[in-house]
């Protein structure tokens, strides 16, 4: 990923951000959040349901997002799910769905409130920018992209009571004229309807069955019946997709973390399970290191955080005014206002120009916080791993110079393909569906105890190659949280540190492919919910955000600087931020 893949994928962040706090404010439900680059309300993925919804935050500007965030908060605020799925078409006939899902959009953007003129503003920009370039794609040139833009053009425009787009007037005119005549008067119907969904549902089933009929019937004059196969529907049903995600892995944007739904997770009523915990082991990492390769491992490390140029100290007064709440130390006396003070009271008498007999509360900022390091230490991160120890030397002795505890912790396996655990399944006749089937191992690189003075050896451990086999993601945000809430402070972040999703070959075998990604967001969205404890993930070249709601993708093949430490501490204080 290079600097400018990183940008955009911060300018993504941002827009979404921004999106999302605009779709809480209009819809007031606090849950709505961007993850994966996809909306969800909680946990729960909210689909956008129309083409012209579909914005890439690299090309368009942030008008364009907007006008798509407040045609998807009209949707929710304005649409029933459940009579929208009484009408809608099933998948069977795709032409006839989409222009269903379709028509209930632009019904609901008509219903903008009077005194909301900005929005419909955006709204009207948002379509037309979507129409523009649809047509300067190319994308109707053929029989069925110029059917649909056409039908899109003449709804919206009834709908709203305005022109189609000036653009391209004459060059649907043919269609359009084609159109009027069998979609007449079920259109009139929507425009009057528009204001109660079920009255204009039937109307908009109407027109889209019909757009259905008109579609097959230009393509059966063509010789081609079989709609499904045709290379151009392919084409158009790519720029009409029902469900519209954004595009991932172009160019030389971070990929984003892929995920599904794992059926024997889902048939466990969303219950974890390990075969064995026998051979389970938590050690320090300290140990498994001979001191004389750890001390060599100290001088690299050394030597890396001396070629960064980062400005430590710089970064600790962040983090401390990111982290420090005030707190009362005394009292301030000899003060011209605030409390009297009694001992001062024959000063008055004394020397009555004297205004100088008040006292006030003394407050000074402690950073009362834990901030826990969790390090993926899966095969896969040894590539990144010294890039990765250099980031965290240099944030652990940061946030040990702003006062605040830290620990840096790591998960890896006891072996590769199951080791031990898997032999004793084999043993046992292979029973199914057996869960997680290795042998964790969960390492202590610092405790929050102890100074990273104290423990800068013990950091150095991460340059050990032969540490890291497989990853078990989701056990170890729980083992990583249950140790922070054995401390005191009041506020606990978790960082996790990673490069990919959960994975360990023998139980995606055993089990499913997703079996360890559907527990670790199991888990992750628990103590989210708990609110104990804050959890990050920063994604090595990776986009987490599928897993961890606040997340940040880096390139840890470029130089460590000031300026994505600085994001860092800017994604450590988004305390409970969406």
């Amino acid at each position: 990923m290079t600097a400018s893949a990183q940008q955009r994928a911060k300018r993504q962040q941002r827009v979404e951000e921004l999106c999302a706090a605009s779709l809480r404010a209009l819809t007031g439900s606090p849950d709505l959040h961007y993850r994966g680059r996809q909306l969800h309300l909680g946990s729960q993925r909210v689909p956008l349901h129309a083409p012209h919804l579909k914005v890439d935050s690299d090309e368009d500007d942030f008008a364009e997002c907007r006008g798509a965030a407040d045609a998807t908060a009209l949707r929710l605020l304005h649409s029933d799910p459940a009579v929208h799925r009484e009408f809608c078409p099933g998948d069977d006939d795709r032409i006839a769905r989409l222009m269903f899902e379709w028509l209930e959009q632009m019904r609901v953007e008509t219903l903008v409130r009077e005194d909301m003129p900005g929005m419909r503003h955006n709204l009207r920009q948002r379509f037309e920018h979507w129409s523009r370039n649809f047509y300067r794609a190319g994308l109707t040139e053929g029989t069925l992209g110029i059917l649909l833009y056409t039908a899109a053009q003449v709804c919206w425009a009834r709908l709203n009571a305005q022109r189609v787009l000036e653009e391209t007037e004459d060059y649907i005119e043919d269609t359009r004229f084609k159109l009027a005549s069998r979609i007449g008067t079920p259109l009139a119907g929507m425009r009057c309807c528009r204001h109660d969904q079920r009255q204009f549902a039937p109307h908009a089933l109407e027109i889209s069955r019909l757009i259905s009929e008109m579609a097959d019937g230009e393509q059966g004059e063509g010789g081609r019946e079989d709609k499904t196969a045709t290379d151009e529907e392919q084409e158009a049903a790519s720029r009409f997709a029902l469900l519209l995600d954004f595009d991932q892995g172009e160019g030389d944007a971070p990929a984003l973390a892929t995920s599904g739904e794992s059926k024997v997770f889902a048939d466990a009523d969303q219950t974890y399970r390990a075969f064995t915990t026998l051979y389970d082991t938590e050690v320090d990492a300290k140990s498994l290191v001979r001191e004389a390769l750890l001390r060599e491992y100290r001088e690299k490390l050394d030597q890396r955080v001396a070629g960064q140029g980062v400005n430590i100290p710089r970064l600790a007064r962040l983090l401390k005014a990111m982290l420090a709440k005030p707190d009362d130390d005394g009292w301030l006396f000899g003060e011209e206002e605030g409390i009297i003070d009694g001992r001062r009271l024959a000063q008055l008498i004394s020397s009555p120009a004297e205004h100088r007999v008040f006292r006030q509360n003394r407050y000074v900022p402690v950073a009362d916080c834990l901030v826990s390091v969790l390090v993926d230490c899966s095969g896969s991160m040894k590539a990144h791993i010294e890039a990765v120890a250099t980031l965290i030397d240099i944030l652990l002795r940061a946030l040990e110079m702003a006062g605040v505890s830290s620990e840096l912790l790591g998960f890896t396996t006891g072996a590769w393909n199951g080791g031990r655990a898997w032999k004793d399944w084999n043993r046992q006749g292979e029973p199914t569906h057996p869960g997680r089937l290795n042998e964790v191992s969960h390492m202590v690189f610092k405790s929050a105890d102890r100074s990273w003075r104290r423990s800068r050896s013990g950091v150095a451990a991460l340059l050990k190659a032969d540490l890291f086999r497989e990853g078990i993601d989701g056990e170890a945000v729980d083992w990583a949280c249950n140790r922070m809430l054995a401390r005191s402070e009041p506020r606990r972040i978790l960082i996790v540190i990673s490069d990919g999703c959960p994975n360990d070959a023998a139980t995606g075998r055993a089990n499913d492919a997703f079996y360890l990604d559907n527990h670790l967001k199991d888990v992750v969205a628990r103590r989210e919910r708990e609110g104990a404890v804050e959890i990050m993930g920063l994604g090595v070249g990776l986009d987490l955000s599928p897993f961890y709601l606040n997340s940040l993708a880096t390139d840890m093949t470029q130089a460590l600087d000031n300026a994505l430490l600085y994001e860092i501490v800017q994604l450590i204080g988004r305390k409970h931020r969406r």
